[in-house]
């Protein structure tokens, strides 16, 4: 699994190479605003800045106010868009409202140490809620009583209208059974979307570094590979083996688990059967619903690459969907 890096990890680095930090995160949007609540900025005393609150509309524009943030020990509430007479200076010009909330890590802001351990809980793979109110005098982390917002990454403000709970939930995983062509495509895709993809066959010819070279692969047999990765409500599964033997078992444990999505490869009459086996083996018709088969939206796909934007696709719009 590839470390988690993020505003959080960012933040703490600077500040442990002896650094100021603030950090910059998006708490309101109106209109066609570029980038999703929760979208976070890392800005130094030194200038530098990672991340991103607008998509580079207003990043300079924040850069100034975190840095005097940091001078004041204070947070700011900041907003922008094109009904302010400098919406062009400062270059929200694509038709949305946006408003940030920037604060400095240490004296008037969020503590050192309540920073380390959200960074320790986002290695750990643990969902956490960040909560602060707008005027930086109440911060809390809670790993519990927001299911529904983990499960669907929903920062936002909390129901006073006057604390924010920022969603910090652990990358996105694509667990994909079966080394196939379509499996190379849908590799690298995946990794671009965010995902974090290990490939699993027990055929080394398969599975092998010459064929994904920027995956982790497990050479092993699906149930138990699947059962050491751990499977968790940030992880998509795809089986794309059409082979029984491999894909059942894979299945059994993926139907268990609370991954947000299952897809399997195969035709109709081919997920019909599979339909069949699984009910034999005791699983309910709800439960089988889970499974996205004949895998991918139906686009009309022909071959592997396109097969795989169809399975890519599918998977984005059942993790968005409410």
């Amino acid at each position: 699994m590839q470390p988690v890096t993020g505003a959080p990890e960012q933040a703490l680095a600077w500040i442990e190479a002896g650094k100021r930090v603030a950090i910059a995160t998006v708490i309101e949007t109106w209109g066609s605003a570029p980038r999703r609540v929760g979208a976070q900025m890392v800005v130094s005393d030194a200038g530098e800045m990672e991340g991103s609150v607008s998509g580079g509309c207003v990043e300079g524009a924040v850069v100034v106010e975190a840095l005097e943030a940091l001078d004041d020990r204070e947070c700011k509430l900041l907003e922008y868009g094109v009904s302010d007479g400098d919406a062009f200076a400062v270059g929200l010009a694509c038709g949305g409202n946006i408003r940030v909330l920037v604060e400095p890590v240490g004296e008037g802001g969020m503590g050192e140490e309540m920073l380390r351990i959200l960074v320790d809980l986002r290695a750990d793979r643990t969902p956490v809620a960040y909560e602060v109110t707008l005027n930086g005098s109440r911060r809390a982390l809670a790993t519990s009583g927001y299911e529904e917002r983990f499960r669907k990454d929903r920062s936002g403000l909390g129901e006073d209208g006057h604390t924010f709970i920022a969603i910090h939930n652990p990358p996105l995983r694509l667990a994909v059974v079966g080394a196939v062509h379509i499996a190379q495509a849908l590799v690298p895709m995946a990794q671009i979307a965010g995902f974090d993809p290990v490939v699993i066959d027990p055929r080394e010819a398969f599975g092998s570094p010459a064929r994904f070279p920027d995956a982790r692969l497990i050479n092993d047999w699906p149930d138990a590979a699947l059962e050491a990765v751990g499977i968790d409500a940030r992880t998509a599964v795809v089986l794309l083996t059409h082979d029984p033997k491999l894909d059942d078992p894979a299945l059994h444990i993926a139907l268990r688990s609370g991954a947000f999505y299952i897809g399997a490869l195969g035709s109709k009459r081919t997920h019909a059967a599979r339909v069949e086996r699984l009910s034999e083996a005791g699983f309910d018709p709800h439960t089988i619903a889970r499974i996205n088969g004949p895998v991918g939206l139906d686009i009309g796909a022909s071959g592997p690459a396109e097969i795989a934007v169809s399975i890519l696709a599918q998977m984005i719009a059942t993790l968005r969907t409410p």
